[in-house]
C-alpha cells in the first residue's frame, strides 16, 4: 500500500487573504503545523510574481508557487531532484509558462478593442495611486500588482450587456477572459486547474512510491478549474459574492467562516480527522 503525500493548492485574495484587510493572520498556526507535517501549500493566484516574492517570505513558505491565474509556475531550484522538463531558470526558479506574454494581450486589445475602450480601465493605463484607491492595497503593494508578466486586468465600468458582447469579441479574438476577485483577467487559454495538474505530476514523478492527493481552496470563478481539478475542493465562503457553481458533486465542501478564517476552519478538519496526515 503507497503512503499519502498531500498537496495544498491555494487561492490568496479572498481565501488565505482576508478580501478587505488582505491579512492573513488566522491561518498562520495551521500553516505551521503544515509545515511540520511536510504538507507543501501552493499558492496559486491571480497575483503577480512580484507580488507573490514578497507574500511567500511573509508567509514562511519555501514551496513553488503559480502566479497570475495559472500562466506560469516558479519553483525553487532544488524541489525536485532535477530540473523538470520544459522549464527554464530565472533567478533562484525554475520557470514553467504555459501563456503568451502580455505584450501580445495588450497589443491584441489596442488595435482590437477599441470601440469598448471607453467601457473599461486597463493595469497599464493605471497610475499606482489609483490602484490604491481600487484596492485597499498600499502604493508599493499596488506597484507590485502593476508588474504582470502574462495577462491584462480589467477593471470594467460598463454595464453587464456590454461586458458580455465584449466577453464575446474577446474569445473571437482567441483571447481568454478569467474573473478574479475584482477585475477581468485578459490573456492566454491557461487556468489554475491546468497548473495543478502539471506540478501534481511532477510531485509525482519525486515521490512514486507515494500516493499524491490534492487539495484545493479558493473562492472566486477563477478558481473554478483549481477546485475541479483537485482530488478535494474546498470553497471559501466570500463576504461580497455566492459561492461559484461546481461541476463535481463529490468531495467538495464549503466553509461556514469567510476567507482566512474559513481556510483554516476547513484545514484543522482534515488534520483532526487525520486526512492529511
Amino acid at each position: 500500500m503507497s503512503m499519502l503525500k498531500t498537496l495544498i493548492f491555494s487561492d490568496l485574495d479572498g481565501t488565505l487573504l482576508d478580501h478587505f484587510t488582505y491579512q492573513s493572520t488566522a491561518v498562520e498556526k495551521t500553516l505551521q503545523q503544515l509545515h511540520k507535517a511536510n504538507i507543501p501549500v501552493i499558492l496559486n493566484t491571480s497575483k503577480t510574481f512580484a507580488e507573490l516574492e514578497v507574500i511567500h517570505h511573509d508567509l514562511g513558505l519555501r514551496t513553488p508557487f503559480i502566479i497570475e491565474n495559472g500562466a506560469a509556475i516558479y519553483m525553487p531550484i532544488n524541489t525536485f531532484n532535477s530540473q523538470p522538463e520544459g522549464t527554464v531558470i530565472i533567478g533562484n526558479y525554475w520557470v514553467k509558462s504555459f501563456s503568451l506574454p502580455r505584450e501580445y494581450w495588450l497589443t491584441l486589445l489596442s488595435k482590437n478593442s477599441q470601440k469598448f475602450s471607453p467601457y473599461y480601465q486597463g493595469f497599464s493605463t493605471l497610475s499606482d495611486s489609483k490602484l490604491c484607491q481600487m484596492t485597499g492595497l498600499n502604493i508599493d503593494e499596488a506597484k507590485r500588482a502593476k508588474q504582470r508578466q502574462y495577462a491584462e486586468p480589467l477593471h470594467w465600468l460598463g454595464d453587464n450587456p456590454t461586458k458580455e458582447d465584449f466577453i464575446a469579441h474577446l474569445v473571437s479574438l482567441g483571447a481568454n477572459a478569467v474573473f478574479g476577485g475584482r477585475f477581468i483577467h485578459v490573456g492566454d487559454y491557461c487556468d489554475k486547474g491546468q497548473a495543478l495538474i502539471w506540478l501534481a505530476e511532477r510531485y509525482r514523478e519525486q515521490f512514486p512510491n507515494y500516493a499524491i492527493s490534492t487539495i484545493a481552496l479558493g473562492d472566486g470563478e477563477n478558481d473554478i478549474a483549481m477546485l475541479e481539478a483537485a482530488d478535494m475542493a474546498i470553497q471559501i465562503r466570500s463576504p461580497v459574492h455566492d459561492f461559484p457553481s461546481l461541476y463535481r458533486q463529490h468531495s467538495s465542501t464549503k466553509t461556514q467562516l469567510y476567507g482566512p478564517q474559513g481556510w483554516a476552519e476547513a484545514i484543522q478538519k482534515l488534520l483532526t480527522n487525520q486526512l492529511i496526515n
